[in-house]
């Protein structure tokens, strides 16, 4: 495999509770009950994915949050 310079993860809240984290383009899909738990499983899920010289050097978290205004 390619080494990747980047990967970026989609964060949003799971219906479920908590967070759920997607890579697009990469078969990676990892959840948590907390951002910081969610980190953590980011990191576990990288590391099963990839081989050492391999790794992304970067891990770009982009979180989706709805919110809804009203008048």
């Amino acid at each position: 495999m390619k080494k990747v310079k980047e990967i970026i993860f989609i964060v949003s809240e799971s219906e479920e509770g908590g967070y759920e984290a997607e890579a697009p383009g990469f078969s990676i899909f990892t959840q948590g009950e907390t951002i910081e738990e969610l980190k953590e499983m980011i990191k576990d899920a990288i590391k099963c994915h990839f081989e050492g010289n391999e790794m992304p050097e970067i891990i770009n978290l982009h979180i989706v949050r709805d919110e809804v205004l009203t008048l």
